[in-house]
């Protein structure tokens, strides 16, 4: 699959999460657990499915994605069981607090994801790029 459409692929899953989200501020409250849940089981699947795709692949990007998914995978299980606690809170202002939390982990969670399409666009140009240079390469060589 080339970068223009993998790129278009994570345009779409952006849009899929946009329209879960704005469904599950409509849900009731055991509907949104539910949506919660399998929207969890998706992400994990998701990250031991790239985690799997990076091993596979060259060393040094191997190495890189390797330290990124341990760096995030730490922080989603800290902010995971931090959440977890927090959901035993049965005080209002408690609850409150919790949520703000949760809000803020969603806008981080959101300015990560931003951030990374930003270098995932500079990954597929610089790709593109480096073909052109070695198709251009190969032509004066042959």
């Amino acid at each position: 699959m080339s970068s223009s459409e993998e790129l278009k692929r994570l345009s779409d899953r952006a849009k899929q999460a946009q329209e879960k989200v704005t469904i599950a501020n409509q849900q009731a409250r055991s509907d949104l657990e539910k949506s919660v849940a399998e929207s969890r089981a998706a992400a994990e699947a998701k990250a031991s499915e790239l985690q799997n795709e990076a091993e596979a692949a060259d060393d040094q990007v191997s190495s890189w994605w390797g330290e990124q998914q341990s760096h995030w995978k730490a922080h989603v299980a800290k902010v995971r069981k931090d959440v977890s606690d927090k959901k035993a809170v049965v005080d209002a202002d408690k609850a409150e607090g919790r949520a703000e939390n949760a809000e803020a982990y969603a806008a981080f969670a959101i300015d990560f994801a931003y951030a990374a399409i930003d270098e995932a666009e500079y990954a597929a140009l610089d790709a593109v790029l480096a073909r052109a240079e070695a198709n251009d390469l190969a032509a004066r060589a042959g």
